[in-house]
């Protein structure tokens, strides 16, 4: 009889907790909306933590493993670290360094030359007879220089208050400025504390939950672990492979900016499926601020080396190491773009492949989740 009354008053506990989520619903989607925000620095911290401690872990399974000495002991995780986040900070510098000053040229040079292509068109329109001499006319005499140069004050003035649009500018940046510095910060904490923070959850887990769903859940977080940790690993080899063959076949073939192209491309290339194709429209444009043919070319080089990239390089190197069949991973990748765009696209296809690992487990019978 006591446990009965006991089911009772769980039941009408949580048919009134039930009323009271659908009754304030919009005051606790505001409460929930404001708390997710606060702490939207520790997630992206948690973030960077697990990216780093990839390369962390690495560079601690090699910094004098065989040594017994104390110094080597206690100076292990800050240098490994240290070394971690300097080896992070140097790629994205690099790649920048490659980019960016060649991008912004090709850009300023395609400005610059556009009027004169504008002209060109209309003459070679006319001469076609596509248009009529008096839409030619209207055409050749307006200023092209005179109205890009409107169109690009209008895009670098914004539309409005220029004193609130600064405002606002200076305050996302300076806010953005401090939600990274925490970020890190706690990212920095973690990684230092790693193995203490895991004593702890085991011990808090060990306490408040029964064995067998302790069980359960270290079960499953363990899958995830390693199947974002494959993931990224492969990712990473998968990228710095393509941006490495298409830099040497751009040399081989002889067309401009190779280097540049294929640390783009290899950044580009960590955006599963998609990120590649990226890269390449980039590429073509650079490459169209010199030849029009050799942009041509390249597409064609690039559509070949992605094939060969996808049927090749990212089944044994990605594919294999996630244990995620192809349809899968494009079925991931649309639907975490769809839901959450880019960053769904990143964390679509170790997700599924978590989730695949479960279910084939559990279908095979060697799952502890039937336990």
């Amino acid at each position: 009889m006591k446990s009965n009354f006991k089911k009772y008053i769980n039941i009408g506990l949580g048919i009134f907790v039930l009323y009271l989520c659908i009754h304030y619903w919009d005051v606790a989607a505001e409460f929930l909306a404001t708390v997710f925000g606060a702490a939207v620095p520790l997630l992206i911290g948690g973030m960077i933590a697990y990216f780093v401690n990839i390369l962390m872990s690495f560079y601690e399974r090699h910094y004098f493993v065989k040594s017994k000495k104390l110094l080597a002991e206690k100076t292990r995780r800050p240098v490994c670290m240290l070394l971690a986040f300097l080896t992070i900070i140097a790629i994205i510098a690099l790649v920048v360094v490659l980019v960016v000053p060649q991008l912004v040229s090709g850009i300023q040079l395609i400005l610059a030359e556009l009027p004169g292509a504008l002209e060109f068109i209309v003459k070679k329109a006319l001469e076609w007879n596509i248009i009529s001499d008096n839409f030619a006319g209207i055409l050749s005499s307006v200023d092209w220089q005179s109205r890009i140069g409107e169109l690009i004050e209008i895009f670098t003035s914004g539309v409005g208050n220029i004193m609130n649009v600064a405002v606002k500018a200076v305050s996302s940046v300076f806010s953005g400025i401090i939600s990274s510095i925490l970020a890190i910060i706690f990212a920095v904490y973690l990684l230092a504390a790693k193995d203490k923070l895991k004593d702890q959850r085991d011990r808090v887990m060990n306490h408040y939950l029964k064995e067998s769903w302790n069980k359960k859940i270290s079960y499953v977080i363990s899958v995830l672990d390693d199947c974002f940790h494959r993931y990224i690993v492969g990712q990473c080899t998968e990228a710095g492979v393509l941006g490495v063959l298409c830099t040497f076949g751009m040399m081989l073939l002889g067309l401009p900016y190779p280097t540049m192209i294929g640390a783009l491309v290899a950044f580009t290339a960590l955006i599963p499926v998609a990120g590649s194709y990226i890269g390449a429209a980039v590429g073509a444009f650079m490459i169209l601020t010199v030849s029009p043919i050799e942009a041509l070319f390249f597409l064609i080089f690039i559509v070949v080396l992605q094939q060969l990239e996808g049927n090749l390089i990212y089944p044994k190197v990605v594919g294999s190491s996630i244990g995620l069949p192809g349809i899968w991973v494009l079925a991931a990748v649309t639907v975490g773009g769809g839901i959450m765009g880019v960053l769904g696209m990143l964390l679509g296809v170790p997700v599924a492949a978590a989730i695949y690992k479960l279910i084939r487990d559990d279908v095979n019978g060697v799952s502890p989740l039937r336990n």
